[in-house]
C-alpha cells in the first residue's frame, strides 16, 4: 500500500544497511527500488527482502535492477563501503532529477566533509577517501544531505537481514541549514519506523560515529572481538579508550562538539552485545577493509593540525596487515 505522501526512493547498494532501509521504507508505503548486483539482485527479484528487527519480521518486494533504470528519484540512499562508493556514485546520474536528494550512508569521514564547512579548510578534499576526486565529480555538493546511521544490521542469509538494536538516523545539510528538503527526508525516515533526527551540526554527529568506528572496527580485526568484548574486557577497553582520546583531540581541533564522554562510549558499546563490527564481518568474508574512511582519513585530518595519534596509527597498521595477509592466503588457497 502506498500513501499520499509516498516518495520515490532508490537504495543504491543492498547490503545489511541498504536492505534494512529498503524494507523499512517499503513497509511505510514508499515507491522503493534497489540498485544491486549478482546473487543479491537475483535473491531480491525472486524472493524479496526479509528484515528481523525490533518491529518483528517484515517482508518487502522492492523493484530491483543492476542498472539505474528506475527514473528520477526523490531520494537516493547510497549504501556502500567507502572503497565502493566512487563506482556506485558514478552510476546515479539517470536517477537524479531536478529535486533529487542524495544521502550517502557510509562509515568514517565522508568525501564531502569540507563542502560548505565554513572553516579554514572549506572546500578541500579528503584525499584518503576520494584521492582522484571521482566522488565529488559524480554528485554535485548541493544534492547532498549528510547522514549518520546508528544501525547494527547483519546479512544472515541471502535476502535476510537481522538487527537486534534500535534504529537511529541523524540527517543534516552540510551547510547547517534546516532546509525544507531535510525535514521532508527526516519525516519519511521517521515514518518508516526508524528514529530520525535533523540537525544543524551534522559534523558533530559524524564525529560521534567516527570515534565509535575508529575505536572498535580496526581493533576488532586484530582481536576478533565483539563489541561487548571490546568495550567490556579490561585489556581491550584500555586500548579502545586510548584511541577515543586521540580521536577526540582531532574532533575538537575542528570545532566539533562531541557530547558523549569516553566512559559513556564504553558503556553504550558494551551494551550493544555480542555484535561483530562491519569491518570484522568483511574480514571474515575475505572482503577489503574500510580502513581508508574509518582510519586513514582521521589520520589525515589529525595531520592538518599536527595532532599525534600513535596508538590509533599502530592499530590501523596492524588491521591493514591482517586484512591483506588474509586475502593473500585466500587467493593462494584458491589457486591450488
Amino acid at each position: 500500500m502506498t500513501t499520499p505522501d509516498a516518495m520515490r526512493i532508490c537504495i543504491a547498494g543492498a547490503g545489511a544497511i541498504g536492505g534494512t532501509l529498503a524494507v523499512r521504507l517499503s513497509a511505510a508505503g514508499n515507491h522503493v527500488s534497489v540498485l544491486a548486483r549478482g546473487n543479491t539482485l537475483r535473491t531480491i527479484r525472486d524472493a524479496g527482502l526479509t528484515l528481523h528487527d525490533q518491529h518483528g519480521v517484515t517482508h518487502a518486494m522492492p523493484a530491483a535492477s543492476d542498472r539505474p533504470e528506475f527514473g528520477p528519484q526523490d531520494v537516493i540512499f547510497v549504501c556502500a563501503k567507502s572503497q565502493d562508493m566512487a563506482a556506485l556514485l558514478a552510476q546515479l546520474s539517470p536517477l537524479i532529477g531536478e529535486r533529487t536528494v542524495v544521502v550517502p550512508t557510509s562509515n568514517g569521514v565522508p568525501w564531502w566533509y569540507f563542502y560548505r564547512e565554513g572553516g579554514r579548510f572549506d572546500g578541500e578534499p579528503v584525499c584518503a577517501v576520494d584521492p582522484h576526486g571521482r566522488m565529488a565529480a559524480s554528485v554535485a555538493g548541493e544534492r547532498l544531505i549528510g547522514s549518520v546511521l546508528f544501525i547494527t544490521s547483519e546479512v544472515a542469509a541471502p535476502g535476510v537481514i537481522r538487527s537486534s538494536n534500535p534504529h537511529l538516523m541523524v540527517l543534516g545539510e552540510p551547510s547547517g541549514e534546516m532546509s525544507e528538503r531535510l525535514l521532508r527526508v527526516r519525516a519519511a525516515v521517521e515514518a518508516a519506523g526508524i528514529e530520525a533526527r535533523a540537525t544543524d551540526r551534522i559534523r558533530d554527529k559524524l564525529w560521534t560515529k567516527i570515534i565509535a568506528n575508529i575505536s572498535s572496527n580496526p581493533l576488532s580485526v586484530i582481536t576478533q572481538a565483539t563489541l561487548q568484548q571490546l568495550y567490556g574486557l579490561p585489556e581491550l577497553r584500555d586500548v579502545v579508550t586510548q584511541i577515543m582520546r586521540e580521536a577526540l583531540l582531532v574532533a575538537s581541533s575542528y570545532g566539533a562538539r562531541v557530547d558523549i564522554d569516553p566512559l559513556t562510549f564504553v558503556q553504550l558499546g558494551e551494551a550493544m552485545g555480542p555484535f561483530r563490527t562491519s569491518m570484522l564481518q568483511d574480514f571474515d568474508r575475505g572482503r577489503p577493509l574500510e580502513l581508508a574512511a574509518i582510519g586513514d582519513a582521521v589520520l589525515e585530518l589529525a595531520q592538518r593540525f599536527d595532532v599525534p595519534m600513535p596508538i590509533t596509527r599502530a592499530v590501523i597498521s596492524l588491521a591493514r596487515f591482517r586484512g591483506e595477509a588474509a586475502r593473500e592466503d585466500k587467493a593462494a588457497a584458491a589457486a591450488v
